[in-house]
């Protein structure tokens, strides 16, 4: 519809106003806050008391430009102006005809503009037009009903409007709607096309509200059932306390409630625990099922939901402290130093679970409490020795009578916060039977990826441990299920040499007893001459826990000394020294230095690898006349029995270069004998030290009694690599061997063997028994050996492997 311009107004005064639009005959009343809306004002009092007034496009403005402004505005008449502040105005307008500004004149001190004026349009009288009314007049009723009440003048004049202009313009003055959609209305000169506007904005409008009234009918019917429920709840106390009940299961109910609630669960878990009050508040005070329901809640509110320690990663303090608990292992800690780095470059990340794996007495628990101390996060130490029930893992059910929580959560409810450090103990001493595999158990709690979400049996809901640190421990990591194992980083720890004894012993282990036996060091002194005695000949283990005891019974001997003295007499020392060591502990039960100072025929120096570390393995062979017969004795297992046969079938292939008549097999009795038969042995690595043994019982040539060996045997004489190379190596420098022969394909595992026993020992690698005979035997075998010497008993060789040992197995 065609505009007829009624007035330019020059530099006619302009007031920004912020989330407002006022339409034509408009009234309204607004504060006025700003310096040049301020001056502004002034200056249209002094002028005819007319303002453009206008809104501005962005609210975040303060000093709007008239580049900010919109476009189109209303010319008001300024009726009242009072002062509502020591900086502020309040004013009264009233709306007049629409405006657009036509150019900007000037900013300071206030906005003025030349405006256009534009002459009010009368609304057209068609069906159209009508029609448009009467839906706007039916939009605003329902609106009314939905929102809020309005006075009555302004319902009247809604429905007595007939001009449909006047009537888009009054109702989109007196709804609540958004100023961006109120200035799209107010831009529209059109009155058809502005009622038009109207309407779709008021549909849109009123499904909002309609959804709005829905949710606010619901919210109050919700208000309404808890103020019911608390009532009730309020009157039941008051019977129960009417009634002298101490033990009220509502007002437990509700103090379980509140607990629960002050906790902020994430939903799934906070319903969960809420329903079990409500079931708590229905139960007979005294029953069963109460009791265990009350039981329950308790375990579970005792759960660290929200508790996290705080942590501090400090490599040089981790370093300090692993330094100062452990000698040596430095391989050990330099890979405890790189995990805890990576924990701190990136602590939300799901490392991996580090598994300690070494003899007992090598100091894995202590390096996993001395972790804990370096992080700052309490220590909790699971043993999982001998556990043989998956339900110890994972909690019983509460069904059952006496049900609990498995281990895990357990440890967590014990160290009261969701991030400490749990070692899990004697990870591959786990057992199965018709209860459930345990070690099937652990493979959710030790995946990094799914233990944000363990679920507890007995709790029967998600649990986050995500932020545990586990470690685990094991002797024999052969034995730890091969899923469980692939969930972990596996960190070996070696045995300790002579060496690393005497500065753990002299460092911590002698003052750590005085201490717990009450001695001060000028009580107890043992000289270093003692001290290596001490390890070397009444101890023998991979770690260091029989030498403490063995220490301990010295400060027991210091003790009594003390105590028997009389009094009044000065502090009586006890100074231990390689003369008074036997009186005082009794005879050597070690002899290593007598141990084959001979070379002897057919006794050879095995190496076996066992669940402390490795062991000498004595083996002894004896030939007599007979018919061909193989006794094979010392509770050998399948395996290595199988290697004896492949030994002497071997033998038979070269006996012609060997100087062995090649009917040995039919004319004499072999007898393979292995040292303490209590101990079960097995395995295949002892196959060229089974040829060297029977090959110098054969010819007569003595073994040199300096060599060692460990090898698997084919039967074309291959020697095959083998497993435990580091503790075999160890055993044989612990037994004062000067050479070991091992295969060739194991020549890399020789970086790991400690830098002391490769100073001490010679390794020589083989790969075929032709290259083992000769450097085991004192002369080489040949055509012209004098075969079938007589053989000395076999009983010169000292057995080896400790009776401690006698129920563990021995695998070569």
């Amino acid at each position: 519809m065609t505009q007829e311009i009624r007035v330019v107004h020059d530099g006619l005064p302009v007031l920004a106003l912020r989330g407002l639009v006022v339409f034509p005959g408009m009234s309204l009343q607004f504060e006025v806050g700003r310096r040049k809306s301020i001056a502004a004002l002034r200056a249209a009092m002094e002028k005819g008391q007319r303002i453009f007034l206008v809104s501005q496009k962005d609210l975040s403005e303060s000093e709007p430009s008239i580049e900010a402004l919109n476009h189109m505005g209303v010319v008001a008449s300024i009726k009242q102006v009072l002062k509502a502040g020591d900086e502020a105005v309040r004013v009264y307008v009233e709306g007049g005809p629409r405006a657009a500004i036509l150019k900007a004149e000037s900013e300071e001190p206030y906005l003025r503009a030349m405006v256009e004026e534009y002459e009010k349009i009368e609304g057209p009288k068609t069906y159209r037009a009508e029609a448009y009314i009467r839906r706007i007049q039916n939009q605003f009723e329902e609106y009314v009903r939905l929102y809020h009440p309005m006075s009555p003048d302004i319902i009247m004049r809604v429905i007595s409007e007939k001009d449909c202009g006047v009537l888009a313009d009054f109702v989109a003055a007196n709804v609540q709607l958004d100023y961006e959609v109120k200035q799209e209305i107010l831009d529209e000169c059109d009155p058809q096309e502005r009622i038009r506007l109207l309407s779709e904005i008021l549909d849109e409008e009123l499904k909002v509200l309609a959804v709005e009234a829905e949710i606010n009918e619901k919210t109050q019917k919700s208000v309404d059932e808890n103020q019911r429920d608390y009532y009730l709840r309020e009157q039941m106390k008051t019977i129960a306390e009417e009634l002298g009940e101490e033990e009220n299961p509502l007002q437990e109910s509700e103090e379980f409630r509140q607990k629960v609630l002050a906790l902020k669960l994430p939903e799934l878990q906070e319903k969960k625990l809420l329903r079990e009050c409500d079931r708590l508040s229905k139960m007979p005070y005294g029953s069963q099922e109460g009791s265990v329901i009350r039981g329950y809640l308790e375990t579970c509110l005792d759960l660290p939901w929200n508790t996290i320690s705080p942590e501090h990663v400090d490599l040089k303090k981790a370093r300090r402290i692993l330094d100062r608990d452990h000698f040596g292992l430095q391989k050990v800690k330099d890979r405890i130093i790189e995990a805890l780095a990576v924990h701190k470059l990136a602590p939300q990340s799901s490392g991996q679970i580090l598994c300690l794996v070494g003899p007992p007495g090598v100091g894995k628990t202590s390096i996993a409490r001395s972790i804990a101390e370096a992080l700052g996060r309490k220590y909790i130490r699971v043993s999982l020795g001998g556990v043989h029930d998956e339900s110890e893992i994972v909690g019983h059910r509460r069904t059952y009578v006496g049900s609990m929580p498995g281990r895990i959560i357990a440890a967590v409810k014990q160290a009261g916060t969701r991030n400490p450090l749990i070692l899990l103990d004697e990870i591959d001493k786990l057992s199965k039977d018709f209860r459930g595999d345990p070690a099937s158990a652990l493979l959710e709690v030790l995946d990094t990826e799914q233990n944000n979400a363990f679920q507890d049996h007995f709790i029967d809901m998600p649990f986050d441990l995500s932020q545990v640190m586990f470690l685990t421990t094991a002797n024999d990591a052969s034995t730890i299920p091969g899923p469980l194992y692939d969930r972990m980083d596996v960190i070996e720890l070696p045995s300790y040499t002579a060496e690393e004894k005497y500065q753990i012993a002299t460092r911590h282990l002698l003052s750590k007893q005085r201490k717990k036996n009450g001695l001060d060091p000028s009580q107890l002194r043992i000289t270093p001459a003692a001290m290596r005695d001490l390890i070397e000949n009444y101890t023998r283990e991979a770690g260091v826990r029989t030498l403490e005891r063995r220490i301990a019974d010295l400060c027991r001997k210091a003790a009594k000394n003390v105590v028997s003295a009389p009094s009044g007499e000065e502090s009586v020392c006890l100074s231990v020294t390689p003369k008074n060591l036997e009186e005082l502990l009794g005879p050597r039960r070690y002899k290593r230095e007598e141990q084959n100072r001979k070379d002897e025929v057919g006794l050879v120096n095995g190496l076996a690898w066992t669940s402390v570390g490795g062991e000498m393995l004595p083996i002894e062979v004896a030939v007599m006349e007979g018919t061909g017969k193989t006794e094979l004795t010392g509770s050998l297992g399948d395996v290595m029995k199988e290697s004896i046969r492949t030994a002497i079938s071997c033998i038979r292939t070269r006996s012609r270069d060997w100087g062995i008549p090649a009917d040995f097999y039919a004319q004499k009795d072999i007898h393979v004998h292995c040292p303490e038969g209590a101990v079960p042995k097995d395995g295949p690595s002892a196959g060229i030290a089974m040829v060297t043994a029977i090959t110098s019982a054969l010819t007569g040539i003595p073994v040199r009694h300096d060599v060692a060996m460990t090898g698997e045997v084919t039967l074309r004489g291959r020697v095959l690599a083998i497993g435990g190379l580091r503790e075999k190596t160890m055993a044989a420098y612990r037994a004062g061997i000067k050479t070991v022969l091992f295969p060739a394909e194991n020549t890399a595992d020789l970086v790991e063997v400690d830098p002391v026993v490769k100073e001490a020992v010679t390794f020589v690698p083989v790969s075929s028994v032709d290259e083992v005979l000769p450097r085991a035997l004192t002369e080489k075998p040949g055509r012209k050996t004098r075969a079938h010497a007589p053989v000395p008993p076999a009983g010169n060789g000292r057995p080896v492997i400790p009776a401690s040992a006698a129920n563990r197995t021995v695998q070569e």
